[in-house]
Protein backbone atom coordinates (compact mmCIF):
# COMPACT_ATOMS: atom_id res chain seq x y z
CA UNK A 1 0.00 0.00 0.00
CA UNK A 2 1.78 3.55 -0.74
CA UNK A 3 1.74 6.21 1.36
CA UNK A 4 -1.44 7.80 -0.05
CA UNK A 5 -3.32 5.04 0.74
CA UNK A 6 -2.21 4.32 4.22
CA UNK A 7 -2.72 8.44 4.76
CA UNK A 8 -6.69 7.98 3.86
CA UNK A 9 -7.05 4.81 6.08
CA UNK A 10 -5.72 6.56 9.15
CA UNK A 11 -1.72 4.92 8.01
CA UNK A 12 0.04 8.13 8.79
CA UNK A 13 -1.43 7.86 12.26
CA UNK A 14 0.88 4.73 13.52
CA UNK A 15 4.28 6.90 14.67
CA UNK A 16 2.23 9.44 16.80
CA UNK A 17 0.15 6.69 18.07
CA UNK A 18 3.41 5.30 19.93
CA UNK A 19 3.20 7.50 22.73
CA UNK A 20 -0.10 6.49 23.22
CA UNK A 21 1.01 2.77 24.49
CA UNK A 22 2.03 3.85 28.10
CA UNK A 23 -1.42 5.30 28.39
CA UNK A 24 -3.23 2.22 28.29
CA UNK A 25 -4.52 2.13 31.84
CA UNK A 26 -5.94 5.52 31.09
CA UNK A 27 -7.48 5.12 28.18
CA UNK A 28 -11.46 5.31 28.92
CA UNK A 29 -11.76 9.53 28.36
CA UNK A 30 -14.95 10.81 28.18
CA UNK A 31 -16.36 12.86 25.12
CA UNK A 32 -14.03 15.64 23.07
CA UNK A 33 -14.76 18.97 23.13
CA UNK A 34 -12.66 19.15 19.83
CA UNK A 35 -14.84 20.06 16.77
CA UNK A 36 -15.71 22.64 14.16
CA UNK A 37 -17.65 24.69 16.87
CA UNK A 38 -19.92 28.07 15.25
CA UNK A 39 -21.22 29.95 17.64
CA UNK A 40 -24.71 32.38 16.60
CA UNK A 41 -26.69 34.60 18.44
CA UNK A 42 -30.04 34.79 18.10
CA UNK A 43 -29.60 31.92 14.75
CA UNK A 44 -32.90 31.00 13.13
CA UNK A 45 -34.65 33.15 15.39
CA UNK A 46 -34.04 31.56 18.58
CA UNK A 47 -34.24 33.83 21.47
CA UNK A 48 -30.72 32.79 23.04
CA UNK A 49 -27.56 31.84 21.50
CA UNK A 50 -27.10 28.34 20.21
CA UNK A 51 -23.97 26.69 19.12
CA UNK A 52 -24.19 25.16 15.33
CA UNK A 53 -21.70 22.63 14.36
CA UNK A 54 -20.63 22.62 10.74
CA UNK A 55 -18.68 19.07 10.55
CA UNK A 56 -17.37 20.86 6.95
CA UNK A 57 -15.99 23.66 8.75
CA UNK A 58 -16.30 27.30 8.05
CA UNK A 59 -17.82 29.81 9.94
CA UNK A 60 -18.98 31.85 7.26
CA UNK A 61 -21.98 30.01 6.71
CA UNK A 62 -23.04 29.86 9.83
CA UNK A 63 -26.44 31.11 9.55
CA UNK A 64 -27.40 29.40 6.22
CA UNK A 65 -25.76 26.11 8.30
CA UNK A 66 -28.69 27.07 11.08
CA UNK A 67 -31.49 26.83 8.46
CA UNK A 68 -30.75 23.12 7.12
CA UNK A 69 -32.16 19.73 8.72
CA UNK A 70 -35.46 18.90 8.94
CA UNK A 71 -37.37 21.16 11.37
CA UNK A 72 -39.33 24.40 10.08
CA UNK A 73 -38.27 27.68 11.21
CA UNK A 74 -41.46 28.04 13.84
CA UNK A 75 -40.95 24.43 14.92
CA UNK A 76 -37.37 25.09 15.63
CA UNK A 77 -38.46 28.21 17.90
CA UNK A 78 -40.98 26.30 19.76
CA UNK A 79 -39.30 23.26 20.82
CA UNK A 80 -36.07 25.29 21.18
CA UNK A 81 -38.24 27.10 24.27
CA UNK A 82 -38.61 23.67 25.63
CA UNK A 83 -35.41 21.70 25.30
CA UNK A 84 -33.05 24.93 26.74
CA UNK A 85 -35.23 24.40 29.81
CA UNK A 86 -33.66 20.98 29.86
CA UNK A 87 -29.75 21.68 29.14
CA UNK A 88 -27.02 20.27 31.65
CA UNK A 89 -29.65 17.58 32.00
CA UNK A 90 -30.45 13.86 31.68
CA UNK A 91 -33.00 13.29 28.93
CA UNK A 92 -32.91 10.46 28.35
CA UNK A 93 -36.90 9.93 29.21
CA UNK A 94 -37.81 13.92 30.35
CA UNK A 95 -38.39 15.24 26.64
CA UNK A 96 -41.44 13.90 24.23
CA UNK A 97 -40.41 14.34 20.40
CA UNK A 98 -42.29 15.34 17.74
CA UNK A 99 -42.72 11.64 15.09
CA UNK A 100 -41.30 13.83 11.77
CA UNK A 101 -37.57 13.41 13.57
CA UNK A 102 -38.23 10.04 14.55
CA UNK A 103 -37.74 6.91 12.29
CA UNK A 104 -40.06 3.20 12.21
CA UNK A 105 -37.60 1.47 13.93
CA UNK A 106 -37.76 1.25 18.37
CA UNK A 107 -34.68 1.64 20.03
CA UNK A 108 -34.96 -2.23 20.42
CA UNK A 109 -34.50 -2.75 16.56
CA UNK A 110 -31.47 -0.83 16.55
CA UNK A 111 -29.98 -2.76 19.43
CA UNK A 112 -30.16 -5.49 16.90
CA UNK A 113 -28.18 -3.82 14.31
CA UNK A 114 -25.29 -5.46 15.45
CA UNK A 115 -25.54 -8.08 14.81
CA UNK A 116 -25.51 -7.33 10.81
CA UNK A 117 -21.57 -8.24 10.42
CA UNK A 118 -22.24 -11.01 12.90
CA UNK A 119 -20.02 -13.30 10.71
CA UNK A 120 -17.50 -11.44 12.60
CA UNK A 121 -17.85 -13.23 15.98
CA UNK A 122 -18.14 -16.38 13.90
CA UNK A 123 -14.37 -15.68 12.46
CA UNK A 124 -13.44 -15.07 15.74
CA UNK A 125 -14.56 -18.43 17.53
CA UNK A 126 -12.53 -20.39 14.84
CA UNK A 127 -9.30 -18.02 15.02
CA UNK A 128 -6.48 -20.13 16.98
CA UNK A 129 -4.20 -17.06 17.37
CA UNK A 130 -5.36 -15.12 20.07
CA UNK A 131 -4.48 -11.71 18.66
CA UNK A 132 -6.44 -12.36 15.91
CA UNK A 133 -9.43 -13.32 17.25
CA UNK A 134 -9.47 -10.22 19.03
CA UNK A 135 -9.38 -8.22 15.75
CA UNK A 136 -11.75 -9.72 14.15
CA UNK A 137 -14.36 -9.31 17.75
CA UNK A 138 -13.22 -5.79 18.26
CA UNK A 139 -13.88 -5.10 14.25
CA UNK A 140 -17.31 -6.30 14.73
CA UNK A 141 -18.23 -4.15 17.62
CA UNK A 142 -16.56 -1.15 15.61
CA UNK A 143 -18.95 -2.27 12.62
CA UNK A 144 -21.92 -1.02 14.03
CA UNK A 145 -21.05 2.83 14.02
CA UNK A 146 -22.16 2.92 10.31
CA UNK A 147 -25.51 2.45 11.38
CA UNK A 148 -25.42 4.56 14.50
CA UNK A 149 -24.77 7.28 12.77
CA UNK A 150 -27.94 8.08 11.35
CA UNK A 151 -29.60 11.18 13.11
CA UNK A 152 -32.97 9.79 12.87
CA UNK A 153 -34.47 9.08 16.59
CA UNK A 154 -35.36 5.56 17.44
CA UNK A 155 -38.94 5.17 19.39
CA UNK A 156 -38.73 4.62 23.08
CA UNK A 157 -39.40 0.95 23.71
CA UNK A 158 -42.93 0.16 26.21
CA UNK A 159 -42.35 -1.82 29.68
CA UNK A 160 -42.16 -4.93 28.29
CA UNK A 161 -41.65 -4.71 24.69
CA UNK A 162 -39.97 -6.69 22.91
CA UNK A 163 -37.98 -7.73 19.71
CA UNK A 164 -37.33 -11.24 18.19
CA UNK A 165 -35.38 -11.78 14.98
CA UNK A 166 -34.05 -15.27 13.25
CA UNK A 167 -32.87 -16.24 9.61
CA UNK A 168 -29.84 -13.64 9.89
CA UNK A 169 -26.79 -16.41 10.25
CA UNK A 170 -28.26 -18.96 12.22
CA UNK A 171 -28.62 -16.50 14.60
CA UNK A 172 -31.71 -15.93 17.50
CA UNK A 173 -32.32 -12.67 18.88
CA UNK A 174 -33.91 -11.13 21.74
CA UNK A 175 -34.14 -7.62 23.13
CA UNK A 176 -36.56 -6.94 26.16
CA UNK A 177 -37.36 -3.57 27.29
CA UNK A 178 -36.97 -4.30 31.46
CA UNK A 179 -37.30 -1.05 32.84
CA UNK A 180 -39.16 2.14 32.30
CA UNK A 181 -37.50 4.67 34.11
CA UNK A 182 -34.67 4.84 33.81
CA UNK A 183 -34.99 3.22 29.97
CA UNK A 184 -33.31 -0.21 29.94
CA UNK A 185 -33.07 -2.88 27.38
CA UNK A 186 -31.56 -5.99 27.80
CA UNK A 187 -30.78 -8.70 25.06
CA UNK A 188 -29.27 -12.35 24.06
CA UNK A 189 -28.21 -13.34 20.52
CA UNK A 190 -26.78 -17.36 19.93
CA UNK A 191 -25.23 -19.13 17.21
CA UNK A 192 -23.14 -22.31 17.29
CA UNK A 193 -20.04 -19.73 17.30
CA UNK A 194 -20.84 -17.68 20.05
CA UNK A 195 -23.66 -16.00 22.98
CA UNK A 196 -24.14 -11.97 22.88
CA UNK A 197 -25.54 -10.70 25.89
CA UNK A 198 -26.29 -6.78 27.28
CA UNK A 199 -27.57 -4.69 29.50
CA UNK A 200 -28.04 -1.35 27.93
CA UNK A 201 -29.11 1.90 29.92
CA UNK A 202 -28.07 5.92 28.09
CA UNK A 203 -26.71 8.09 30.05
CA UNK A 204 -27.70 11.55 28.00
CA UNK A 205 -26.36 15.48 28.78
CA UNK A 206 -27.72 17.95 26.70
CA UNK A 207 -25.37 20.77 25.94
CA UNK A 208 -28.51 22.64 24.21
CA UNK A 209 -28.00 22.53 20.53
CA UNK A 210 -26.39 19.11 20.92
CA UNK A 211 -26.54 16.04 23.67
CA UNK A 212 -24.27 13.63 24.85
CA UNK A 213 -24.58 9.96 24.84
CA UNK A 214 -22.85 7.57 27.35
CA UNK A 215 -23.06 3.92 27.01
CA UNK A 216 -23.95 2.90 30.37
CA UNK A 217 -24.17 -1.07 29.24
CA UNK A 218 -22.57 -4.34 29.84
CA UNK A 219 -21.55 -6.34 26.68
CA UNK A 220 -20.25 -9.90 27.27
CA UNK A 221 -19.48 -11.99 24.31
CA UNK A 222 -18.63 -16.09 24.64
CA UNK A 223 -17.17 -17.66 21.99
CA UNK A 224 -17.89 -21.23 21.94
CA UNK A 225 -15.22 -23.31 20.68
CA UNK A 226 -12.93 -22.00 23.67
CA UNK A 227 -14.87 -21.06 26.60
CA UNK A 228 -13.62 -17.66 25.97
CA UNK A 229 -15.70 -14.27 27.35
CA UNK A 230 -14.94 -10.77 25.98
CA UNK A 231 -15.82 -7.71 27.54
CA UNK A 232 -16.82 -4.57 25.30
CA UNK A 233 -16.43 -0.91 26.39
CA UNK A 234 -17.72 1.43 23.60
CA UNK A 235 -17.11 5.09 23.45
CA UNK A 236 -19.56 7.79 24.03
CA UNK A 237 -21.40 10.05 21.53
CA UNK A 238 -22.41 13.19 20.49
CA UNK A 239 -25.38 14.17 18.59
CA UNK A 240 -24.45 17.86 17.34
CA UNK A 241 -27.10 20.06 15.65
CA UNK A 242 -30.54 18.67 17.44
CA UNK A 243 -32.66 22.04 16.23
CA UNK A 244 -30.84 24.35 14.63
CA UNK A 245 -28.88 23.05 11.70
CA UNK A 246 -28.20 19.44 9.73
CA UNK A 247 -27.84 16.89 12.61
CA UNK A 248 -24.90 14.78 13.07
CA UNK A 249 -23.53 11.94 15.35
CA UNK A 250 -19.63 12.10 16.26
CA UNK A 251 -17.88 9.50 18.02
CA UNK A 252 -14.89 10.47 20.02
CA UNK A 253 -12.91 8.50 22.38
CA UNK A 254 -11.65 4.75 23.59
CA UNK A 255 -13.12 1.59 22.75
CA UNK A 256 -11.94 -1.64 24.79
CA UNK A 257 -12.15 -4.84 24.04
CA UNK A 258 -11.15 -7.12 26.63
CA UNK A 259 -10.58 -10.68 26.91
CA UNK A 260 -11.40 -11.97 30.74
CA UNK A 261 -10.49 -15.51 30.39
CA UNK A 262 -6.99 -15.01 29.01
CA UNK A 263 -6.07 -11.42 29.08
CA UNK A 264 -5.68 -9.82 25.51
CA UNK A 265 -6.53 -6.27 25.22
CA UNK A 266 -7.42 -3.72 22.33
CA UNK A 267 -7.29 -0.54 22.20
CA UNK A 268 -8.87 1.78 19.52
CA UNK A 269 -9.21 5.65 19.81
CA UNK A 270 -12.22 7.36 17.91
CA UNK A 271 -10.92 10.27 16.92
CA UNK A 272 -12.96 13.72 17.44
CA UNK A 273 -13.97 15.67 14.17
CA UNK A 274 -11.88 18.34 14.05
CA UNK A 275 -11.60 21.82 11.86
CA UNK A 276 -13.05 20.59 8.38
CA UNK A 277 -13.70 17.41 9.01
CA UNK A 278 -10.17 16.37 9.95
CA UNK A 279 -9.94 12.74 11.62
CA UNK A 280 -13.22 12.32 11.37
CA UNK A 281 -14.47 8.66 11.46
CA UNK A 282 -10.96 8.07 11.73
CA UNK A 283 -10.03 4.69 14.29
CA UNK A 284 -6.81 3.63 15.49
CA UNK A 285 -5.34 1.47 17.59
CA UNK A 286 -3.67 -1.89 18.94
CA UNK A 287 -4.26 -5.46 20.07
CA UNK A 288 -2.15 -6.32 23.34
CA UNK A 289 -1.45 -9.70 24.72
CA UNK A 290 -1.87 -10.52 28.17
CA UNK A 291 1.51 -7.92 29.42
CA UNK A 292 0.24 -5.17 27.66
CA UNK A 293 2.83 -5.37 25.04
CA UNK A 294 1.35 -4.29 21.48
CA UNK A 295 1.06 -7.25 18.82
CA UNK A 296 -1.34 -5.81 15.81
CA UNK A 297 -2.24 -2.88 15.02
CA UNK A 298 -5.78 -1.72 13.60
CA UNK A 299 -6.92 1.35 11.56
CA UNK A 300 -9.83 2.60 9.52
CA UNK A 301 -12.90 4.75 9.60
CA UNK A 302 -15.71 3.28 11.42
CA UNK A 303 -18.25 4.38 8.22
CA UNK A 304 -16.32 2.94 6.04
CA UNK A 305 -13.63 -0.20 6.56
CA UNK A 306 -10.93 -1.72 9.19
CA UNK A 307 -7.44 -2.94 8.40
CA UNK A 308 -4.77 -4.84 10.58
CA UNK A 309 -0.97 -5.56 10.36
CA UNK A 310 1.36 -7.22 12.45
CA UNK A 311 3.50 -4.69 14.61
CA UNK A 312 7.15 -4.76 16.89
CA UNK A 313 7.00 -3.45 20.43
CA UNK A 314 7.34 0.39 19.64
CA UNK A 315 3.82 -0.09 17.96
CA UNK A 316 5.42 0.15 14.24
CA UNK A 317 4.36 -2.25 11.38
CA UNK A 318 6.58 -4.83 10.90
CA UNK A 319 8.90 -5.24 8.07
CA UNK A 320 7.56 -7.42 5.72
CA UNK A 321 4.04 -6.82 6.42
CA UNK A 322 1.30 -5.31 5.00
CA UNK A 323 -1.92 -3.90 6.19
CA UNK A 324 -4.62 -6.20 4.98
CA UNK A 325 -8.51 -5.04 5.26
CA UNK A 326 -10.35 -7.35 7.77
CA UNK A 327 -14.22 -5.84 7.33
CA UNK A 328 -15.91 -2.87 4.54
CA UNK A 329 -19.25 -1.52 4.97
CA UNK A 330 -22.02 -3.44 2.79
CA UNK A 331 -23.40 -1.32 -0.11
CA UNK A 332 -26.70 0.57 0.92
CA UNK A 333 -29.55 1.51 -0.44
CA UNK A 334 -29.59 5.07 -2.84
CA UNK A 335 -31.07 8.40 -1.20
CA UNK A 336 -32.88 5.91 1.30
CA UNK A 337 -35.50 8.20 3.36
CA UNK A 338 -34.18 7.25 6.94
CA UNK A 339 -30.14 6.01 5.59
CA UNK A 340 -31.39 2.40 6.16
CA UNK A 341 -28.84 -0.08 5.19
CA UNK A 342 -29.98 -3.06 3.36
CA UNK A 343 -29.94 -5.01 7.23
CA UNK A 344 -31.54 -2.45 8.81
CA UNK A 345 -34.62 -3.06 6.30
CA UNK A 346 -34.86 -6.56 7.16
CA UNK A 347 -34.69 -5.65 10.59
CA UNK A 348 -38.38 -4.05 10.40
CA UNK A 349 -39.41 -6.77 7.87
CA UNK A 350 -41.16 -9.94 8.74
CA UNK A 351 -38.67 -11.81 7.05
CA UNK A 352 -36.45 -12.28 9.95
CA UNK A 353 -39.64 -12.60 12.23
CA UNK A 354 -40.45 -16.28 13.80
CA UNK A 355 -43.33 -18.47 13.96
CA UNK A 356 -45.81 -17.09 16.38
CA UNK A 357 -44.37 -13.74 16.99
CA UNK A 358 -44.54 -12.18 20.12
CA UNK A 359 -47.30 -9.86 20.41
CA UNK A 360 -45.01 -7.31 21.75
CA UNK A 361 -42.85 -7.35 18.93
CA UNK A 362 -41.79 -3.99 17.51
CA UNK A 363 -43.01 -4.50 14.57
CA UNK A 364 -46.45 -4.03 15.47
CA UNK A 365 -46.33 -1.23 17.18
CA UNK A 366 -49.23 1.03 15.00
CA UNK A 367 -46.82 4.08 15.42
CA UNK A 368 -43.78 2.55 13.74
CA UNK A 369 -45.87 1.23 11.10
CA UNK A 370 -47.97 4.58 10.48
CA UNK A 371 -44.26 6.11 10.18
CA UNK A 372 -43.10 3.13 7.92
CA UNK A 373 -46.09 3.94 5.57
CA UNK A 374 -45.57 7.72 5.55
CA UNK A 375 -48.77 8.67 7.54
CA UNK A 376 -47.11 10.92 10.11
CA UNK A 377 -50.44 12.21 11.74
CA UNK A 378 -51.65 8.67 12.30
CA UNK A 379 -48.11 7.69 13.57
CA UNK A 380 -48.19 10.95 16.28
CA UNK A 381 -51.72 9.95 17.38
CA UNK A 382 -50.89 6.22 17.75
CA UNK A 383 -47.55 7.24 19.72
CA UNK A 384 -49.92 9.34 22.28
CA UNK A 385 -52.18 6.64 22.81
CA UNK A 386 -49.46 3.89 23.56
CA UNK A 387 -47.42 6.64 25.83
CA UNK A 388 -50.97 6.86 28.00
CA UNK A 389 -51.76 3.20 27.89
CA UNK A 390 -48.20 2.95 29.28
CA UNK A 391 -49.15 5.25 32.07
CA UNK A 392 -52.28 3.66 32.60
CA UNK A 393 -50.93 0.19 33.28
CA UNK A 394 -48.50 1.84 35.74
CA UNK A 395 -51.56 3.01 37.50
CA UNK A 396 -53.25 -0.38 37.47
CA UNK A 397 -49.93 -1.94 38.33
CA UNK A 398 -49.42 0.35 41.26
CA UNK A 399 -53.02 -0.28 42.66
CA UNK A 400 -52.73 -3.89 42.72
CA UNK A 401 -49.32 -3.26 44.45
CA UNK A 402 -47.64 -5.30 41.68
CA UNK A 403 -43.81 -4.82 40.73
CA UNK A 404 -42.95 -5.24 37.01
CA UNK A 405 -41.45 -8.63 36.33
CA UNK A 406 -39.55 -8.64 32.34
CA UNK A 407 -40.22 -12.10 31.27
CA UNK A 408 -37.44 -13.27 29.15
CA UNK A 409 -34.94 -11.56 31.38
CA UNK A 410 -33.66 -11.07 35.35
CA UNK A 411 -32.09 -8.58 37.41
CA UNK A 412 -28.99 -10.10 38.83
CA UNK A 413 -26.74 -9.24 41.74
CA UNK A 414 -24.48 -8.49 39.71
CA UNK A 415 -23.85 -4.05 39.64
CA UNK A 416 -21.32 -3.42 36.63
CA UNK A 417 -19.03 -0.63 36.54
CA UNK A 418 -18.87 1.54 33.57
CA UNK A 419 -17.12 4.70 33.23
CA UNK A 420 -19.96 6.76 32.98
CA UNK A 421 -21.78 5.33 36.29
CA UNK A 422 -22.98 1.41 37.65
CA UNK A 423 -25.27 -0.45 36.20
CA UNK A 424 -28.02 -3.44 37.42
CA UNK A 425 -27.17 -6.48 34.97
CA UNK A 426 -30.07 -8.28 33.68
CA UNK A 427 -29.73 -12.04 32.39
CA UNK A 428 -31.14 -13.89 30.01
CA UNK A 429 -33.37 -16.81 31.91
CA UNK A 430 -33.81 -19.02 29.49
CA UNK A 431 -37.25 -18.93 29.17
CA UNK A 432 -37.36 -17.77 25.72
CA UNK A 433 -35.42 -21.25 24.24
CA UNK A 434 -38.81 -22.96 25.80
CA UNK A 435 -41.30 -20.96 23.80
CA UNK A 436 -39.36 -21.22 20.92
CA UNK A 437 -39.15 -24.54 20.63
CA UNK A 438 -42.61 -25.25 21.50
CA UNK A 439 -43.75 -22.66 18.54
CA UNK A 440 -41.43 -23.93 16.18
CA UNK A 441 -43.22 -27.74 16.29
CA UNK A 442 -46.56 -25.96 16.12
CA UNK A 443 -48.59 -26.28 13.42
CA UNK A 444 -49.83 -22.97 13.99
CA UNK A 445 -48.06 -21.08 11.24
CA UNK A 446 -49.37 -18.05 13.04
CA UNK A 447 -48.89 -15.68 9.71
CA UNK A 448 -48.70 -11.93 11.06
CA UNK A 449 -50.40 -9.48 9.03
CA UNK A 450 -48.47 -5.75 10.65
CA UNK A 451 -51.10 -4.30 9.79
CA UNK A 452 -54.14 -5.83 11.42
CA UNK A 453 -52.27 -7.49 14.28
CA UNK A 454 -52.91 -5.65 17.97
CA UNK A 455 -49.33 -4.40 19.61
CA UNK A 456 -49.71 -6.13 23.02
CA UNK A 457 -47.30 -5.53 25.43
CA UNK A 458 -48.96 -5.26 28.51
CA UNK A 459 -49.02 -7.44 31.37
CA UNK A 460 -51.24 -6.35 33.86
CA UNK A 461 -55.17 -6.63 31.98
CA UNK A 462 -56.68 -3.54 31.21
CA UNK A 463 -55.20 -0.49 30.32
CA UNK A 464 -57.65 1.83 29.30
CA UNK A 465 -57.18 5.61 29.34
CA UNK A 466 -60.24 6.86 30.64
Amino acid sequence: MDSKDQSSSGGGYFASFTSRLSNLGTALGLMSDEGVEVRNSEVGGAEDSVEVINPEGGTEDSVEEANKGRWKQEERESHWKIMKNYIGSDITSLVTLPVFIMEPMSTLQKMAEIMEYSHLLDLADECEDPHMRMVYATTWAVSVYYALQRTWKPFNPILGETYEMVNHGGITFLAEQVCHHPPIGAAHAENEHFTYDLTSKLKTKLLGNSVEIYPVGRTRVTLKRDGVVLDLVPPPSKANNLIFGRTWVDSAGDMIMTNMTTGEKVVLYFQPCGWFGAGRYEVDGYVYNAAEEPKILMTGKWNESMSYQPCDMEGEPLPGTELKEVWKVADAPENDKFQYTHFAHKINSLDTAPKKLLASDSRLRPDRYALEKGDLSKAGSAKSSLEEKQRAEKRNRDAKGHKFTPRWFEMSEEVATTPWGDLEVYRFNGKYNEHREAADISDDTNIIDIESTEFNPWQYGNVTTE
